[in-house]
């Protein structure tokens, strides 16, 4: 068995407004030098060993994550 992180994020490109409000927080606090914030999406999975680095890709690609605006990172 392992344990296997899925972390979750909207691309680049897409605007991430609660990223925003969290930054515009930190700057209120006075945390000037952070420039920019992403918000995600983390996941912890048990897996058997023998679930492939494919398998989990396509798990993440279908359920986890949205491709269209979406990207994620698998850490076994």
């Amino acid at each position: 068995m392992a344990r296997v992180v899925v972390d979750v994020v909207l691309k680049p490109e897409i605007r991430d407004p609660q990223g925003e409000a969290i930054r515009g927080a930190l700057h209120r606090l006075g945390a000037s030098g952070v420039t920019d914030v992403r918000q995600g999406k983390h996941f912890e999975l048990d897996v058997a060993d023998s679930v492939t680095d494919e398998e989990l890709a396509k798990f993440a690609d279908a359920l986890l994550a949205n491709p269209v605006i979406e990207t994620f990172v698998i850490h076994r």
